[in-house]
């Protein structure tokens, strides 16, 4: 669960150091011996936290705004090969890990409950520095938005619990950037296989016809195999490979596609009044998985470059130059929604607003829905046999 901000300072109080502009970014990733900060108001020295949608960080008890200073970097991918040698930084002032899913977040707010499960967490101390990530999509839907969202996703779901409808102003709705890698490469690919050419063949056959066996003729189609050999290539560019498996699966396949194009170099104020899930899958096995998507890819491009009508692949042998990747935070509004003891994950897409998750039905709600049927059912009948004696 998301803490309030802090309140301001009381008057008289000592007041809280505020840079009269954002800190400047480097020409290069974080720096791995760097701390997070925290960002402060200019007018009344509380936290700020960023906006969405508007590109700035904006105080939650005065409004004021500051403008977040585009890093004068631009996003960059990262040779896979000099992966050992990227700085690793921390991102957040805490580090907070829940035992019951095992979820960490680096996060600079106070919290109490994981966004994800709804049980309590725990503060990790000094966890591993990771990967500085490359790129973030900033959020785009504020609460009021996300709030909208969920109220129209929960008013479209049948045979759902009647306090199913409270989900919408559930108190563990939080912002979270979830970790995806992204990968590039060129792949050159040569192939054995056979192309399949269709042709038709006359065939004779018997049947019987009024008792009378007949000699009658039909079109067969045939396939002609023959050897097929051959080169393909094709440059990835983008293959994006979930960082984390903390969220459902399946949930976090619905929330696609996101629109890259639109994120922004990394800069710590994107993070401020949120959190950001720490990545548990591993550049290694992401790019692993990239392959694997890859894989799909070419033999699709393997098949037509066979041509004809039906082609078989019995090898495909794939190299990989020029692979490169980088960290990407995409935003994401979590909903822990607990009911009748278990806990329902909801999601919604931080920049479209597209609402995923899984829901509780109501065994009353369905019974009725079966016992009317069944009376309707039952009514029909009925008036079919009377109008039957009837007639």
């Amino acid at each position: 669960m998301t803490e309030a901000p802090a309140p301001p300072p009381m008057p008289g109080s000592a007041p809280i150091p505020v840079p009269s502009r954002m800190p400047a970014q480097s020409a290069s990733a974080p720096d791995a011996r760097s701390r997070p900060l925290t960002y402060a108001c200019a007018g009344c020295g509380a936290r700020v936290e960023f906006a969405p949608g508007t590109g700035a960080l904006r105080c939650p008890y005065c409004q004021h705004e500051e403008a977040v200073i585009p890093a004068a970097r631009t996003i960059q991918e990262h040779p896979f090969d000099e992966l050992a040698r990227r700085p690793r930084t921390a991102l957040a002032a805490h580090v907070w890990s829940c035992q019951k899913c095992g979820a960490t977040t680096d996060s600079d707010l106070l919290a109490s409950k994981c966004q994800f499960c709804g049980a309590p967490l725990v503060d990790a101390g000094e966890a591993d520095e990771q990967i500085a990530p490359e790129a973030v999509l900033p959020f785009e839907v504020d609460r009021a938005g996300v709030r909208s969202a969920l109220r129209e996703w929960v008013a479209s779901r049948r045979f759902a619990p009647r306090n199913f409808r409270s989900v919408s102003e559930a108190e563990s709705l939080s912002g979270t950037y979830v970790p995806h890698w992204t990968f590039d490469a060129d792949t050159t690919s040569d192939y054995l296989g056979q192309r399949g050419d269709h042709y038709w063949e006359t065939e004779t056959y018997t049947t019987t016809v009024d008792g009378q066996t007949q000699t009658q003729t039909r079109q067969v189609m045939r396939t002609r195999w023959t050897h097929a050999s051959g080169r393909v290539a094709r440059a990835f560019d983008d293959v994006m490979v979930r960082g984390t498996a903390r969220l459902i699966e399946e949930h976090q396949d619905k929330l696609e596609p996101w629109p890259l194009g639109a994120a922004v170099a990394y800069q710590p104020e994107y993070l401020s009044g949120y959190s950001a899930l720490r990545y548990d899958v591993e550049p290694e096995r992401g790019l692993a998985v990239a392959q694997q998507q890859m894989a799909k890819v070419i033999e699709r491009d393997c098949r037509n470059d066979i041509g004809g009508d039906e082609q078989r692949l019995h090898n495909v042998s794939t190299s990989y130059a020029d692979i490169m990747y980088k960290l990407v935070l995409l935003p994401v509004w979590v909903v822990a929604y607990l009911y009748g003891g278990k806990t329902w994950q909801v999601l919604v897409n931080g920049r479209t607003g597209e609402v995923i998750g899984s829901r509780p039905y109501s065994k009353v709600k369905i019974a009725a829905a079966v016992l009317a049927a069944l009376i309707v059912i039952a009514a029909v009948v009925v008036a079919l046999v009377v109008a039957h004696r009837g007639g």
